[in-house]
């Protein structure tokens, strides 16, 4: 999507995260489908929200910061030192911070057009959360068991 208005650098940190926002969504939502084609909505929107509820897009960007350009870790770090008018009820303060650094990435590079970077980095945060979701699903299983 190219904007004539700005340069994506040019945008405030949370205008990018507003965008990435979505864009890491629309992602999120994509691959969850491709993966179980045949679930009712409410269970595809309960499993969405786990990869791209705040806590787990922190623990993503903390796995994709080895990979990141120097550029790409500056536009992280004004989008996670950003002042966020609003707080996620359910996420720490450090949670929402590096989440929204986070999305200001994937923005940055949605309006750069850098696509096939975009991907790139949507899918080690996307695995990163799958892995993390699957984790939490065995514990909890194991604890299940384990009271019985």
């Amino acid at each position: 999507m190219s904007l004539t208005v700005k340069k994506p650098s040019q945008f405030a940190p949370l205008t990018l995260a507003y965008i990435g926002d979505d864009v890491y969504d629309i992602y999120v939502r994509t691959r969850v489908i491709e993966e179980h084609e045949d679930m009712p909505p409410n269970k595809l929107h309960r499993i969405t929200s786990g990869y791209v509820r705040a806590h787990a897009q922190a623990n993503s960007i903390k796995a994709l910061l080895p990979y990141l350009t120097e550029d790409e870790t500056a536009i992280f770090k004004r989008g996670r030192n950003s002042k966020p008018y609003t707080m996620a009820k359910n996420a720490t303060a450090a949670d929402y911070h590096m989440a929204t650094g986070l999305e200001a990435l994937f923005g940055f590079l949605y309006l750069s057009e850098k696509t096939e970077r975009l991907n790139e980095l949507m899918q080690i945060a996307y695995e990163n959360a799958h892995t993390e979701r699957n984790a939490t699903l065995d514990n909890k299983v194991n604890q299940t068991r384990e009271e019985k």
